[in-house]
């Protein structure tokens, strides 16, 4: 399966997934009814996100990891062969 070039179903794409986030948390606290729960949800989900920046942004950026990479499993196998 080839890359997607249309920039139409990658923005697609993109909403598709906060659609399935969205559903998928919803439904979480709604079997709970617990406000721990969403408040741990909403904390996870905003960490994950904060890593994935990290990951992405500033190890490129700021902690010399040179050149692109094409996932976190890339990322990993270069930093063990760097080292």
């Amino acid at each position: 399966m080839s890359d997607i070039k249309s920039r139409k179903l990658i923005v697609i794409k993109g909403f598709l997934f906060l659609l399935i986030g969205l559903t998928a948390s919803l439904y979480i606290i709604w079997l709970t009814r617990s406000l721990l729960i969403a408040f741990l949800l909403v904390t996870g989900i905003w960490a994950f996100c904060r890593f994935y920046y990290f990951l992405f942004y500033v190890l490129e950026r700021y902690a010399g990891v040179e050149g692109r990479y094409a996932g976190i499993g890339d990322l990993v196998l270069r930093l063990m062969r760097k080292s």
